[in-house]
């Protein structure tokens, strides 16, 4: 092929190789079962030093079992903090070794960001994760072998109150209320990806239990929801 014909072609090989992954992505989820009122809280980016101690105090408090999906970098400098994540029962997910997207990363470097934070994570909290998420809920065509080995199903969401850009905590809980449904899987933040949503989430966080509950929502592990 000429060097005209692979430029004209990239595009369209891109596209299959990351769009196209959403296509086969069989087996993940992006809701747990509609038939019961209950969700799942789930925490990305972390284990944080500051904020994820303190998700982990309002949880306790409030008796909710969550499911937090950490970064292997993250977990290996601060393996305290993921083997109370473990002890306090909650379940544990791989969200890659550094958070690079899966869109940057080729058949290699995608199975190196999904085993080595497999392994990190494992050693850190003493508990091989149950499951997987892609930073922002990007897949590429190599993803799901190693998945498939390593038997951690890959779980999206149905409900983001923050995404890429910083939202108040009230605008938070609108959005929550607003998108909740039986089976909803919630996408919060215990780190900083964007700036200061650990501490958005910490005062965010009592509240959005109160109201889930008091609209009819159990909180249910993600082990139970799927």
């Amino acid at each position: 092929m000429t060097r005209a014909a692979w430029f004209l072609a990239a595009p369209a090989l891109w596209g299959t190789y990351t769009w196209g992954s959403h296509l086969l992505a069989l087996g993940s989820a992006r809701r747990g079962r509609s038939s019961v009122r209950a969700a799942a809280l789930t925490f990305d980016d972390g284990p944080d030093p500051v904020h994820t101690p303190r998700v982990l105090d309002v949880l306790v408090r409030k008796a909710v079992t969550g499911t937090f999906f950490l970064i292997g970098a993250r977990a290996a400098a601060a393996p305290d903090i993921a083997r109370r994540i473990a002890a306090d029962g909650h379940d544990i997910g791989n969200h890659t070794w550094s958070h690079r997207s899966l869109w940057l990363c080729g058949p290699g470097e995608t199975r190196a960001q999904i085993e080595r934070g497999h392994e990190a994570i494992a050693a850190a909290a003493g508990r091989a994760p149950r499951f997987f998420r892609p930073p922002w809920g990007m897949t590429n065509l190599a993803t799901f072998g190693p998945l498939r080995r390593l038997g951690t199903p890959c779980v999206f969401w149905t409900v983001q109150p923050e995404g890429r850009r910083p939202v108040h905590p009230a605008g938070q809980l609108r959005r929550a209320a607003e998108r909740v449904r039986p089976g909803a899987i919630f996408d919060l933040h215990d780190a900083d990806g964007v700036p200061g949503a650990g501490g958005r989430l910490v005062l965010m966080l009592p509240r959005l239990i109160d109201e889930l509950r008091g609209a009819g929502y159990a909180l249910a592990p993600l082990r139970d929801l799927l």
